[in-house]
Order: C-alpha cells, then sequence, then structure tokens
C-alpha cells in the first residue's frame, strides 16, 4: 500500500492496514475472533469490516469528517478526499489495490479466502500437493511419499517388512505377495496357506494337502508317475517269481495267482491238487476205481488180474498153486497207487511195505522185481517184516512208473519158501506242488 494525497491539503497520509483476522476459525470453535475494526459475519464466514463512522458518535470532532477505512477510519477536512496518487512515469502499472490481509481478497464488505491451489498461485513442486488453508496454503507431499529437501520421494516401505513374505514397491505404495502354495489374508500382508486339494488339484487319486503345498498319493497296487499327480498300475509280477506257487497275473492295482488245471488256490498263493475222486467230479464208470494223482485221476479197472492169477479181493489177485501155470509165479500180487510231486528232494522215502502174514522161523527179504530200469528207486529194509521204498533222483512229471516189489519168505525148518509182489503204480505228478 502507498501513500495517498488528501486533495486541497495536499496532505499525504500512509494507510496501515491491520490483519483482518487473528486466526481462522475452525469447525470445533464457539467463538470467532477478529482484529480490532472488524466483526464476524455468520452469513459470509468472514471478518466484515466495522464503520466506525456509523457506529461511533462523533467519531470526528469539529469541521472534521469521518472517512471509514478497512480496519479504522479517518478524520479529514469535510471538504477532502480519499484518491490514489498518480504513479511516477515509466512504473509498471500498480496491482489492484487490495484492502484485505495477505491470502484474502475483497467480496462487498467481506474479506474471503483466497484458494491459491485452484488459482495457481502456489510455488508448490510437481511432486507435492497443495492444499489450501485459511489465508495460505500448504505443500504437502502424496501419500507415500516423504520430502527431501523440496522434493517428495517415495518411501520403500518394503524396508519395514511389513510383508510376510514377498515386498514389492511401487511409487507411493507397495503390495504384498506370497509364495506358490499361499494366498494374501484378509490384511493384505499375512499369506495363509492355500487348500489345493480342495481347488481341484489334477491328482488321479489321492491328495494331502501341506503347509503351502500338496502331495499325491497313489491307491495300494499304483505309483506315482513323474509328474507327480498321475498313478500308473505296478506290475508286481514282474518284481518277483516268488509271488505266487505256479503263475502270477497282474491286473489294475493288484495280483492275483492261478493254478493250473487239476489244482485249486490253498489261501492266495499256494496251490492245492483237486482230488476229483472225493468230489465226485471224476467220470469213471461202474467197475472202476478212481485214483487221485496230482493235477488229474485216473480210472483203472477193479479187477486188474490176469490169468493164472484170479481176482481174490479189492486189488488183490492170487495163483492157486494147484494151477500148474503158478509154480514159478509169486503167489500172489495186491495191486497199490500212489503219486509223487516233480522235483522231489532226494533221497526221500515214499512208501513202505508191510508183511500182512508172519510164520515163526521164517526169514523176509525185499526187492525191486521190475520197473525201475533206471535206477530212480531203492529198497531200504527196515526189519524182518517192512521195508522203505526210496525215491533215489528227482524225477519229472508228468511220468508214470509200475513197479513190482518182491518180498521173499524162507523157512529153512520145513524147507518152504514163498513169493509175493505189491505192484506199485506211481504217478509223478506235472508240477512241484
Amino acid at each position: 500500500m502507498g501513500p495517498e494525497c488528501v486533495s486541497l491539503l495536499c496532505v499525504c497520509v500512509l494507510l496501515l492496514f491491520p490483519s483482518a483476522i487473528s486466526r481462522p476459525p475452525s469447525e470445533s470453535d464457539t467463538y470467532t475472533e477478529c482484529t480490532d475494526g472488524y466483526q464476524w459475519d455468520p452469513q459470509t464466514q468472514h471478518c466484515k469490516d466495522i464503520n466506525e463512522c456509523e457506529t461511533i458518535p462523533e467519531a470526528c470532532k469539529g469541521e472534521m469528517k469521518c472517512f471509514n477505512h478497512y480496519g479504522g477510519y479517518l478524520c479529514l477536512p469535510r471538504s477532502a478526499s480519499v484518491i490514489p496518487a498518480p504513479e511516477p512515469p515509466g512504473q509498471p502499472d500498480p496491482e489492484p489495490y487490495n484492502p484485505c490481509p495477505i491470502g484474502f481478497e475483497s467480496s462487498g464488505d467481506s474479506c474471503v479466502d483466497i484458494d491459491e491451489c485452484e488459482k495457481d498461485k502456489h510455488d508448490c513442486q510437481p511432486s507435492q500437493q497443495c492444499f489450501n488453508m485459511q489465508g495460505t496454503f500448504s505443500c504437502q507431499c502424496p501419500d507415500g511419499y516423504r520430502k527431501v529437501g523440496t522434493e517428495c520421494v517415495d518411501i520403500d516401505e518394503c524396508r519395514y517388512r511389513y510383508c510376510q513374505h514377498r515386498c514389492v514397491n511401487v511409487p507411493g505404495s507397495f503390495s504384498c505377495q506370497c509364495e506358490p502354495g499361499f494366498q494374501l489374508a484378509g490384511n493384505n500382508r499375512s499369506c495363509i496357506d492355500v487348500d489345493e486339494c480342495r481347488m481341484g488339484v489334477p491328482c488321479q487319486h489321492r491328495c494331502y494337502n501341506t503347509y503351502g503345498t500338496f502331495l499325491c498319493r497313489c491307491d495300494q497296487g499304483y505309483e506315482l508317475d513323474p509328474d507327480s499327480f498321475r498313478c500308473h498300475d505296478i506290475d508286481e509280477c514282474s518284481y518277483s517269481s516268488y509271488l505266487c506257487q505256479y503263475r502270477c497275473v497282474n491286473q489294475p492295482g493288484k495280483f492275483a495267482c492261478s493254478c493250473p488245471e487239476g489244482y485249486q488256490l490253498l489261501g492266495t498263493r499256494l496251490c492245492q491238487d483237486i482230488n476229483e475222486c472225493e468230489t465226485g467230479s471224476h467220470e469213471c464208470a461202474d467197475g472202476q476205481t478212481c485214483v487221485n494223482v496230482h493235477g488229474d485221476y485216473q480210472c483203472v479197472q477193479d479187477n486188474r488180474c490176469q490169468d493164472p492169477y484170479v481176482h481174490l479181493s479189492n486189488n488183490r489177485c492170487v495163483c492157486p498153486s494147484s494151477k500148474p501155470a503158478c509154480q514159478d509165479l509169486p503167489y500172489s500180487i495186491v495191486h497199490r497207487y500212489m503219486s509223487v510231486t516233480s522235483e522231489r528232494s532226494v533221497p526221500a522215502d515214499i512208501f513202505q511195505i508191510q508183511a500182512t502174514s508172519v510164520y515163526p522161523g521164517a526169514y523176509n527179504t525185499f526187492h525191486i522185481r521190475s520197473g525201475d530200469d533206471d535206477g530212480d528207486f531203492y529198497i531200504r529194509q527196515i526189519n524182518n517184516i517192512s521195508a522203505m521204498v526210496v525215491l533215489a533222483r528227482a524225477v519229472t512229471g508228468p511220468r508214470e512208473y509200475e513197479l513190482d516189489l518182491e518180498m521173499v519168505s524162507v523157512n529153512p525148518l520145513v524147507s518152504y519158501q514163498t513169493r509175493s509182489v505189491l505192484r506199485l503204480s506211481i504217478h509223478v505228478g506235472p508240477h512241484a506242488f
């Protein structure tokens, strides 16, 4: 504000303008304060100049005239008037006269705040934000920035370890990320485990959730593929030849044992011969006897006696001494049947001979009369009335032997000698079971 001249008297008066507002009112104020010469206008919400010339009786005495002025008044001669003084030549036009304090502008009889931010009358840096205030303005940094000198620089929030797993700094902010297998919790900072098993992971059989990941597992009899998702069948039969006694059959997720014809499973792995003679599954006719052998059965004639022998009882033939043809033949032939497995460990006792008639003073001897051309068997005499047939070498079936086991009985006291034969039919089965 410059000097103003009073006309007629050519008196220069320096007009001073005190601040109209000592502090801006806030929403929490219950009263307002204005500087001397001003009063609060509730309609405009600003401090309004008081016209002392109207409110003060006889503000100027004598011949003096009262001139109202912002924040005060002047007493001048009645013939005086206030006019602006002319500017010196060559000086730029002065700014329009503003009777209000700095940061305010005149609006009628009031002073209103100037919004420097809206009118771009601030000196905030491009990185700063302008906030208007009563009579002034403030330059502040946006959220996520801090002031360094006159500039706003990004705050690296990741230095403060706000995130449980990974932190990604971005201009003015940051974001938290989780490792695979986790997801952000509701606070956007912590990480919680993801139950992949409930999200439809491609496990072919079973899924087990673990902390941060999951595991695929296969049902029994399957193993996991290298992709860790799919399962393929385990061929148990390829791992060992001892799983089954006869044959291993691989099946999806398991294996099964099978037996050859004429055998049945004993438990889950062993094979047992089926006794067709007991089960009635044979086809022997009348006059025949069913003889069970390993893996099969045989039908033999009830009467196997050949002339000059006559059928005396079941499986027993005799040659009467009254017949001349019987003179050099054994007195009796008894038919017996048995079956052994292939590759049986040797030597093995397989059949015991027992004398049925014993005479005082008689001596009995036993030997193989016929049927052992390869020497696969021998006789071990146990005592005077019994002997044991021994398998001397391992034999492989299927194969049939018919051994004539002869017992010679001699009584030197009465010069008596007799012979009898046990005709033993031996069937060697096709398997070792």
